[in-house]
């Protein structure tokens, strides 16, 4: 809308100047915004809506339909915002996104009196330092033989009186050396950094215990971002679906949105009614075999991928495309949509069961780390398939043409997704590995269930 914000270009001879330092620092200022805005309401919004659940174990159906309306909103945004862009220009295209985000904020602030927001009472992630701290600091003490309350630093009003015996060195953050040095007239540790409550350390060690678990997201977070290859492949295959319909390469993404609203829709109301029904008594699959199951799915899609890629690359060299990279080769982009389909089913499985997973083995006060572990994963896992590519390319150029070559047509993509294909499947078993590591989930057995307040639920998992 305002000129001199963005660099001068002729319409005519597409000619255009480079920008200057104050309209890019515009530009970055403005993306700034836009990350500091999504971090704070992804890291928050499935927290704050799971406080309003009278019960914490009630919260399956919450993230079901919760990671439905992202896939509904994300839907909206790259078809009818899309298509305004496109058809209606840049400025009506940012701004109705403008409008709805206005529209959003009003309908958030105006019930916000009926929310139940919980008060935070100190900082989590210091609270977690502290106890590293503590614990290196107190290294040198002797742990007791068992378990005593008087030499333990108990929060007022705590609920535990004695630390687990897992991770066990921990235990020395929260040990009580000398009452007179260690403790206020008021019972306050003097100190924090070198004496820290039973809680602290239960919290850190709870958060350590799920982390294996959560990074074997990593490697799915690694096979769904080829989505941006796939992108480019479909764009020299032929897309038309009628002779004057043809889907946009960018658009196929949709289809991995619908396969997971698709399925957690299916999975929600017709699956688990009716293997309630069979069964006689409320059936779910566990945590954990939805995360395996999801895992497997992300293999599968880069199996898929790469049969896919083997089949239009020896078509493309058969009709003379070798250096033709951008040329449409006789072969339908449809043939695409299993790893669309199966990239969205790993989503729907592993994702899902991961954000439960931390949220029932992680204590209330930890709900917005619970809430961030897949988007750390996602993050991570950009970083990780960065990685992964430079160095296929730094590795197979040296014999010739580099496996993710610019012209796909001379590359093997076929085999840098067989490559990830065999990653995912080493990830598998390191989940598997990690699985019988952990331990049982909060509430897969029984006797759990009935002590959780769960019981009426049988879970089918038998990690």
């Amino acid at each position: 809308m305002i000129p001199q914000a963005r660099p001068y270009c002729d319409q005519f001879n597409t000619i255009c100047e480079a920008p200057t330092i104050p309209q890019l620092l515009l530009l970055y200022f403005s993306l700034g915004l836009i990350s500091i805005g999504a971090g704070g309401i992804r890291s928050s919004f499935m927290a704050i809506g799971v406080d309003q659940l009278d019960e914490r174990n009630n919260s399956h159906g919450f993230f079901n339909w919760c990671y439905v309306t992202l896939m509904f909103s994300s839907l909206i945004a790259v078809t009818l915002i899309v298509y305004i862009q496109d058809n209606m220009g840049w400025k009506m295209g940012f701004g109705v996104p403008v409008m709805l985000m206005f529209l959003s904020a009003v309908a958030f602030f105006l019930p916000s009196s009926f929310y139940i927001k919980l008060k935070p009472k100190a900082s989590l992630l210091t609270g977690l330092a502290q106890v590293i701290v503590a614990s290196f600091r107190n290294r040198h003490i002797a742990l007791p033989s068992h378990a005593a309350n008087e030499v333990y630093y108990i929060r007022e009003g705590s609920m535990l009186q004695v630390p687990s015996e897992k991770l066990r060195f921990l235990n020395k953050a929260c040990m009580i050396k000398n009452p007179q040095e260690d403790l206020t007239s008021k019972g306050t540790a003097s100190n924090p950094w070198s004496l820290c409550t039973i809680d602290q350390v239960e919290d850190l060690k709870a958060l350590i215990r799920v982390m294996p678990l959560c990074s074997a997201g990593i490697m799915l977070s690694v096979t769904v971002n080829q989505g941006s290859l796939m992108v480019i492949q479909a764009g020299t295959m032929d897309r038309h679906v009628t002779s004057n319909f043809e889907i946009p390469a960018a658009s196929f993404s949709l289809f991995m949105m619908i396969s997971v609203v698709v399925w957690i829709a299916f999975y929600d109301q017709i699956a688990l009614p009716l293997a309630s029904k069979i069964k006689g008594q409320p059936v779910r699959l566990g945590l954990k075999q939805r995360m395996g199951i999801g895992l497997l799915c992300s293999c599968a899609s880069m199996v898929a991928s790469a049969f896919v890629e083997c089949t239009r690359r020896k078509i493309a060299i058969e009709e003379g495309f070798s250096d033709e990279p951008q040329a449409v080769v006789h072969m339908s982009a449809l043939w695409v949509l299993p790893f669309y389909v199966l990239a969205g089913l790993s989503e729907a499985f592993n994702a899902i069961a991961l954000i439960e997973f931390c949220y029932s083995n992680l204590p209330k006060t930890m709900s917005t780390i619970a809430a961030n572990v897949n988007e750390l994963g996602g993050f991570t896992g950009n970083l990780v398939a960065s990685l992964i590519t430079s160095m296929v390319d730094n590795v197979t150029k040296k014999g010739g043409e580099s496996w993710v070559s610019s012209n796909m047509n001379k590359g093997h993509y076929d085999y840098y997704y067989c490559l990830l294909a065999g990653l995912s499947m080493l990830n598998f078993v390191y989940f598997l590995v990690c699985c019988k590591a952990h331990g049982p989930c909060h509430g897969d057995n029984e006797n759990e269930a009935e002590n959780s307040g769960i019981g009426d639920h049988e879970s089918i998992d038998d990690c």
